[in-house]
C-alpha cells in the first residue's frame, strides 16, 4: 500500500501491519495530467479516489454554461460523488485534475470487497465521511453568514494550501463570486 495512504488510514484506525499490503490490492493507482477528467457529466462514478499528490476538483456546469466549482481535494483528501458512486446512477458533476496527479481508486465492487474482508476499514471511511459532511455543514453556513469578503478571508485562513495553488479564477467560482470581485478583496 502506498506510505501517504497507510500513513492517512493511521491517523483514524489501527490496521495490523500485515493487512497493509492485502489492503493495497483493492486500490488502483493513476497518474492524471493537468486538466483530465476522471468523471464528466452524465457518466457513473465508479471510483472513490484518495489523492496522493495533486489537486483535483469536482465542479458542474450551470444553465448559463459556467464551471461552479463545488469541492477541491489536494494530497491526503478523497474525492467521489457519493450519490452516484452508491447508486450507480449518472452524475451531474465533473472530477478533474487541477494540476499534473497521482491517485488511487477504489472501486464500487473493491470497496464493498474491502468493507467486508477488513471492518477497520469501514469505521475508517465513517471517519472520513463524518469529516466530510461536518465540512459541507460548515461551508453552507458560511455562505449564509458571510460576505463574500469574510468567505475569503475564512477560507484562505483555513486553507493556506489551497489559495497557493488554486488558480484565482477556480477560487472565485468555489466562493460563488467572479474573478474580478476576488482580485478586489485580495487587493485589499
Amino acid at each position: 500500500m502506498s506510505e501517504i495512504l497507510q500513513q492517512h488510514i493511521a491517523r483514524f484506525v489501527n490496521v495490523p501491519n500485515v493487512d497493509h499490503a492485502a489492503i493495497a490490492r483493492f486500490f488502483q493507482p493513476l497518474e492524471l495530467k493537468k486538466k483530465e477528467n476522471l468523471l464528466t457529466e452524465g457518466k457513473v462514478c465508479h471510483s472513490n479516489y484518495f489523492v496522493e499528490q495533486g489537486l483535483l476538483r469536482m465542479f458542474f456546469v450551470n444553465d448559463k454554461g459556467v464551471e461552479q466549482t463545488i469541492q477541491f481535494a489536494l494530497e491526503n483528501w478523497w474525492l467521489a460523488d457519493y450519490t452516484s458512486f452508491d447508486n450507480g446512477k449518472p452524475s451531474p458533476y465533473y472530477i478533474q485534475a487541477i494540476e499534473k496527479s497521482a491517485v488511487l481508486a477504489i472501486s464500487r465492487t473493491a470497496y464493498d470487497e474491502l468493507l467486508q474482508q477488513y471492518p477497520v476499514m469501514e469505521r475508517y471511511f465513517r471517519c472520513i465521511h463524518q469529516r466530510a459532511h461536518a465540512a459541507a455543514q460548515f461551508r453552507i453556513k458560511s455562505h449564509y453568514d458571510l460576505s463574500g469578503e469574510e468567505m475569503y478571508r475564512q477560507f484562505s485562513n483555513l486553507n493556506p494550501q489551497f489559495v497557493q495553488r488554486i488558480p484565482q479564477y477556480l477560487l472565485a467560482s468555489y466562493l460563488n463570486m467572479t474573478p474580478e470581485y476576488l482580485s478586489e478583496i485580495r487587493s485589499r
